[in-house]
């Protein structure tokens, strides 16, 4: 959504300024939106800005979410909060539970209408410098390569795309992306990253058991209070639920297995009631920064930036990245398009940083931003003073507590 997202503001630009700019996007997977995996509910206030008639698209944001749930669950039994004393980073009021695949793919379509070139099955495997350092593209990988590493009578040698400006959208622990923040030290002065693990299964369960817009959040069991992590089912459209589990990998118990834990958590009452009865469709894993804005790299260095997850602007407590993957690729695309217009090239780009910190985006953020380090205090510390600051707060606390 990120990549897509800078894709689409950059052409947007040029044809309101009647110029032309040539716009490509790699796709690692075998179609556009083929490596997303992602149950999510989506605020939609950055499609609003990108596309305002994006219902009149028909963009697959269908399914409003009609009602929140968050529940503490212990073994066998499960506590509501209710709705009034539930922060508003767990209120999901107006937006949408979507496959973030299928939105993806819709993205595509809207880029391809505008003229960007998308490339599916390339995956970008190397970073190209110029003679000064500055980045000024990448190469794709070899295709027809042999398990001994040798070349096959199908053997294709990968290409070099040179770009006057290099956007990096692979999402969370990007290989590139980690490469560019040692290279130019991006990280220097900031909080160490923080990541987890989020599995997910989709499943079709049982149409009397069905409740669409239904959103389930849940903290506890099977975890221990000590574990940072937790829960969602979303009810889709079409009597499909996605349901995932979160588990931040600086655990301390060597033996446990956020797979086995996420199987124990689907057995639990209020959870077992909707699967019963149904069958799952698919499932898959996915790693997740939950570091927030107090470990966001630097974002820009010469001829390139950091888009979306790759940079890490998941907000970890609302559970969702997918307005932010959108609004930080238009805000890329929109320092991009006017370092181009003055004729600047392989520079850094240090209107989207300045952008960033003057959005609704870095505002969000911001009052997430100690979310993370309260769970090392323990579920119940985190409980505590993520409803002080969440909701008697706002948000808007006088302290920030870092990481080290």
């Amino acid at each position: 959504p990120a990549g897509l997202a800078a894709a689409i503001r950059l052409k947007q630009l040029a044809q309101e300024a009647g110029r032309e700019v040539s716009v490509c996007v790699l796709e690692k997977g075998s179609e556009v939106g083929a490596h997303i995996l992602s149950g999510a509910v989506m605020d939609p206030r950055a499609m609003n800005e990108l596309f305002p008639d994006w219902k009149a698209r028909g963009a697959p944001l269908e399914t409003a979410v009609t009602e929140d749930r968050f529940l503490f669950l212990s073994e066998t039994g499960a506590k509501a909060t209710p709705n009034w004393l539930l922060p508003a980073c767990f209120q999901n009021h107006g937006n949408y539970v979507i496959s973030l695949a299928n939105v993806v793919r819709w993205l595509g379509q809207q880029a391809e209408a505008l003229g960007v070139e998308i490339f599916p099955g390339f995956a970008a495997a190397e970073i190209l410098y110029d003679e000064n350092g500055a980045v000024m593209g990448v190469a794709t990988g070899n295709m027809g390569v042999g398990r001994d590493g040798q070349p096959t009578e199908n053997f294709q040698l990968g290409m070099e795309l040179h770009a006057k400006y290099t956007l990096f959208c692979e999402g969370a622990r990007g290989h590139l992306g980690r490469q560019l923040i040692s290279k130019f030290a991006l990280d220097a002065g900031r909080d160490p990253q923080a990541y987890g693990i989020g599995l997910k299964e989709l499943w079709e369960i049982d149409p009397a058991k069905h409740q669409e817009g239904l959103v389930i959040h849940t903290a506890g069991w099977p975890l221990d209070k000590d574990t940072y992590g937790g829960s969602f089912l979303y009810h889709m459209g079409n009597n499909l639920v996605t349901l995932g589990f979160v588990v931040g990998l600086d655990y301390e118990n060597p033996y446990l297995s956020p797979f086995e834990e996420f199987q124990r958590y689907k057995t639990h009452p209020q959870i077992r009631h909707f699967l019963e009865g149904g069958k799952r469709i698919s499932y898959g894993a996915r790693a997740i920064t939950a570091g927030g804005i107090l470990s966001l790299p630097k974002l820009v260095f010469n001829g390139g930036a950091l888009v979306g997850c790759e940079a890490g602007f998941l907000n970890v407590s609302r559970i969702k990245g997918s307005h932010a993957a959108l609004k930080t690729g238009m805000l890329a695309a929109e320092a991009a398009f006017a370092a181009l217009g003055s004729g600047r090239e392989r520079d850094e780009l240090t209107a989207y940083p300045a952008a960033f910190e003057q959005s609704w985006l870095h505002e969000e953020l911001q009052k997430s931003r100690n979310f993370k380090q309260w769970f090392k205090k323990g579920r119940t510390v985190a409980t505590l003073m993520t409803g002080i600051e969440q909701k008697l707060l706002g948000g808007k606390m006088p302290w920030t507590i870092h990481r080290t």
